[in-house]
């Protein structure tokens, strides 16, 4: 037996450092700066231990990390249990000591690494924060303590093996707190105490991880600032925001929510001047690959384009545990043991943020309510209901708000025009509440080249977000506004509106002359007909394929010499992202939307 492993860690920290002089505790190297697209595997060392294999598309096996790396996977997280039980394969194991193991593993593949503390002896999330067994009759004050130990401990025995995590989670999606019921989140005061007690033993041994903490349902801003608002006046100490994001769980797309994560992410780093990542995302790689695909590019998307390089990165969780082990809906290798094509959105570079166009977006301009918000331009249908148009407080996502209301019946817009576009296609969003009974209050588009589309405010005394995707500019401009034809009292409010460009026009392949006009493809996003315009200048036989962006051809169809519009039936196409190429002398491409 080695005499190692007879010593209390903290003292086999003390006399490796002894052996070693300062060869161990130096700082660990700068870490790369890049966006972590990561994976958590705490299920991996079991499921090899009793014969779960992996294979490339080949058939030929190899180690799943070799695999993971493939896809573009450049981080690891591990969850670590306080005394799991060692003969359950799926609720169990992910002890202090396995966990060393793997990680050190990941760390000599090249792999960055993330340590997620749940403090239990198994599963810890919203539902259940079970103190582990040992701390079962501890007092809040030995909590403190075993807290700290545990931490201490476990990150001692990391750097022993050359391991320095660049995260480390303190708990495991605790917007109910942790360690039940003594650090319930009914007790904030006591649940940021043990979560001080993490930080606190995370710095003392690895004073360069950064510290996160987890919440669930990262769509829900309210959740995360009800949370972080009460941890910062309980004078909590992080360094990092984690998210967890599975529409799969919230029976819904990810089209119906994307938006949500998107400016929970941008509100957390701009409210608590703090980084972000989504430690947790999932989607359904098995039933339907090609949405799994798209959403994992529209989650990375949605971090990579947090402002001021605040996005960290996005961990998919356990991806290698398919169902024939696990039982688990959302892994995303096949009971073949062959990673899903899904994972390929690994190996998108995630998109370099599209600015938003619109001024004045948040109606924060000059700090005071006004009539007159910068950027905006009132219309009405009479002067006394120019009275109608006006800023507040309670905004969003800042102090002010767009309102429309009148004691008196009213027809009123705010407007702005935008010109010095680039033709092709956009999106206008925006932030809503509506009190209803108006005779028609609708975000629109118009004047940018084609016939007016618009979209009916929902009827909502909470926050909505509504988005009005595919804008065609063909003009070069495009008017945004906000109209209500209103009953005496009707209200209803806007805040925090985009408009960002979300398609480019299509571009030719070398030989081939530009194919610049936009929309060629229309409506789009399109449901069961989508309208292919012969371009300018591009005569002769043309074909429009349609593929899905993993490259599988769904459709192909003959654009005919004579033909100026081109209709495919695509009410068989399953929802997504697709690309459409019209092909001839030249070749060009463009995105479809499919509802």
């Amino acid at each position: 037996m080695n005499i190692l492993s007879l010593l209390p860690i903290r003292r086999l920290l003390l006399l490796l450092s002894v052996l070693a002089g300062p060869l161990l505790l130096a700082a660990p190297a700068a870490r790369a700066q890049t966006f972590a697209k990561g994976a958590d595997v705490g299920w991996l060392q079991q499921m090899e231990a009793h014969n779960y294999y992996f294979y490339d598309e080949q058939g030929l096996r190899q180690d799943c990390f070799a695999l993971l790396k493939a896809r573009g996977i450049n981080a690891i997280r591990l969850r670590v249990w306080v005394n799991p039980s060692m003969v359950d394969w799926v609720n169990g194991h992910c002890s202090p000591a396995e966990v060393v193991t793997m990680a050190t593993r990941a760390q000599r593949l090249g792999f960055r690494v993330m340590i997620d503390f749940h403090y239990s002896d198994s599963w810890a999330d919203p539902g259940q924060q079970t103190k582990p067994a040992a701390w079962a009759g501890h007092s809040f004050a030995q909590l403190l303590t075993d807290v700290y130990g545990h931490t201490f401990d476990v990150l001692t025995a990391l750097r022993a093996n050359g391991v320095t995590p660049e995260w480390v989670q303190v708990g495991n999606e605790i917007p109910n707190g942790l360690l039940w019921p003594e650090g319930h989140a009914s007790n904030f005061g006591q649940l940021t105490q043990l979560l001080n007690q993490g930080y606190d033993a995370v710095k003392a041994v690895s004073p360069t991880s950064q510290v996160v903490i987890h919440l669930d349902q990262g769509n829900d801003n309210a959740r995360f600032r009800w949370f972080f608002d009460q941890l910062t006046a309980a004078g909590g100490r992080y360094d990092v925001i984690g998210l967890s994001y599975y529409p799969y769980w919230l029976n819904q797309d990810y089209a119906a929510s994307i938006g949500y994560l998107r400016f929970n992410l941008r509100d957390l780093a701009s409210r608590y001047n703090k980084p972000v990542v989504v430690s947790e995302v999932g989607a359904d790689c098995t039933g339907n690959p090609q949405n799994a695909y798209d959403m994992l590019v529209a989650v990375q998307n949605a971090v990579a384009a947090v402002p001021n390089g605040r996005g960290q990165g996005v961990f998919y969780w356990e991806p290698e545990g398919y169902r024939r082990f696990s039982g688990y809906q959302l892994s995303a290798f096949g009971n073949d043991g062959k990673p899903s094509a899904a994972l390929n959105a690994f190996l998108v570079t995630p998109a370099t943020p599209a600015p938003n166009l619109a001024e004045n977006p948040g109606f924060e301009q000059g700090g005071a309510p006004t009539q007159t918000p910068a950027g905006w331009t009132s219309g009405a249908s009479s002067a006394a209901s120019y009275a109608a148009d006006f800023t507040e407080a309670d905004g969003h996502g800042g102090t002010f708000r767009l309102t429309h209301w009148l004691a008196a019946p009213y027809q009123v817009s705010t407007s702005q025009l935008r010109t010095g576009l680039v033709n092709g296609l956009y999106t206008l969003r925006a932030w809503v509440r509506n009190g209803g009974g108006q005779t028609s209050c609708r975000l629109y588009a118009k004047n940018f080249g084609g016939p007016e589309k618009s979209l009916d405010l929902p009827v909502t005394n909470a926050w909505t977000l509504v988005e009005l995707s595919g804008v065609p500019v063909s003009n070069g401009q495009c008017e945004i506004g906000l109209w209500s034809d209103a009953r005496a009292g009707n209200w209803c409010s806007l805040d925090d509106v985009e408009l960002v460009a979300s398609g480019a026009p299509a571009l030719a392949t070398a030989g081939g002359p530009a194919l610049d006009l936009a929309p060629a493809i229309f409506p789009n996003p399109a449901t069961d007909q989508l309208t292919c315009r012969r371009p300018a200048g591009a005569g002769g036989a043309l074909r429009v394929t349609v593929r899905t962006l993993l490259g599988q051809t769904v459709l192909s169809q003959p654009f005919a010499p004579a033909a100026p519009e081109l209709r495919l039936d695509v009410a068989g196409l399953a929802p997504g992202l697709y690309q459409v190429e019209i092909s001839g002398a030249a070749r060009a491409s463009y995105k479809l939307l499919k509802n």
